[in-house]
């Protein structure tokens, strides 16, 4: 596929969505990037891309943002596991959707890459690795960040059943450098270098570097199949064995405390308490022990097969997190 001409970014000030906007850069393509006044861009100075200032939940913003686009990247989304009122993150991440799929549209954009998460897809506590080939049951989406992916997900694939040229890419959980924010595992790499992470709980993620995630969206744009969806992730690892490299790539000793669940809930409720009062996001939650009951396991397989996707050892994107936090003084 001959990939010249407009790509619009939404979310490119985030961690996914700069990698994105960086990719493209380098494969030539025109960059602009639609985001909300006093948005972080001083990560992107080392590119070149077009900024245009708006708000994905105002049609007249994406639409101006969208003339001349022959493709769309939407990776914009409200990523937080814990807000004073949970139904802004589902308003956010179903109404910004929708308006970038329905302005899409009416462009006649030729091709859309949506960057939905492995939170819509099932989980299991026995260690069993997931595909794409199995929902989550709404009844079973802990939280609203996953209610509200799960939701725009399927509108997604509604519309792509109706004729609008896009494919669905689920990023498992990444990590690596620009995470300026940072993320809920941005948040946990800095305690946990920093020594201020003592012990865990029985759980396992599917971590993946942000650059290879960038890199299964242009092969989503380039290969991926109208109304599919591809798992970009990395490898399976029990949270045990992630906070050991951190260790081991900041030269400190791994926690080796393994603590109940149950022990952990009081402390939740605490930060949440605490939270609800300061307005800053608490470092531990409720929906995230929740969450944690479940091991997210998953292949990237179909992605392999049909996109040639290919990731590194999640530990790369380990030490270059480590590296990128260092340089911006956050360690």
């Amino acid at each position: 596929m001959d990939l010249t001409g407009i790509a619009l970014v939404t979310g490119a000030s985030g961690f996914v969505g700069s990698a994105v906007a960086r990719k493209l850069a380098e494969r030539g393509l025109s960059v602009r990037a639609l985001v909300r006044q006093g948005s972080p861009t001083q990560h992107l100075t080392s590119i070149d891309i077009e900024f245009v200032t708006g708000d994905l939940r105002d049609a007249e913003s994406v639409r101006g943002a969208m003339k001349g686009a022959r493709y769309l990247f939407h990776v914009a989304a409200d990523y937080r596991l814990w807000a004073r009122d949970p139904k802004e993150i589902v308003e956010n991440n179903m109404r910004s959707t929708r308006i970038a799929m329905e302005e899409a549209k009416r462009a006649g954009v030729e091709r859309i890459v949506y960057t939905s998460s492995v939170a819509t897809l099932r989980t299991g506590p026995t260690g069993e690795t997931f595909d794409e080939s199995v929902n989550m049951d709404e009844s079973h989406a802990i939280g609203a960040y996953k209610r509200s992916k799960l939701l725009a997900e399927r509108l997604v694939v509604e519309m792509a059943g109706q004729g609008l040229p896009v494919v669905i890419v689920n990023p498992s959980t990444p990590v690596g450098p620009r995470d300026v924010k940072p993320t809920p595992t941005g948040r946990l790499i800095i305690e946990a270098a920093a020594g201020r992470v003592p012990a865990f709980v029985d759980t396992g993620l599917n971590m993946v570097h942000v650059d290879d995630v960038a890199e299964g969206h242009l092969a989503a744009l380039a290969r991926g199949r109208i109304g599919e969806r591809y798992i970009l992730g990395g490898q399976n690892a029990g949270l045990s064995d992630i906070l050991a490299t951190v260790a081991q790539q900041t030269g400190r000793k791994p926690p080796r405390i393994k603590l109940p669940r149950r022990a952990i809930y009081p402390v939740a409720y605490f930060a949440e308490a605490l939270a609800r009062r300061s307005g800053r996001e608490p470092f531990i939650t409720v929906d995230g022990l929740k969450m944690s009951k479940n091991l997210m396991f998953f292949t990237s397989a179909k992605a392999e097969s049909e996109l040639g996707y290919r990731a590194r050892p999640y530990a790369e994107g380990i030490k270059d997190a480590i590296a990128w936090f260092r340089q911006a003084g956050r360690l």
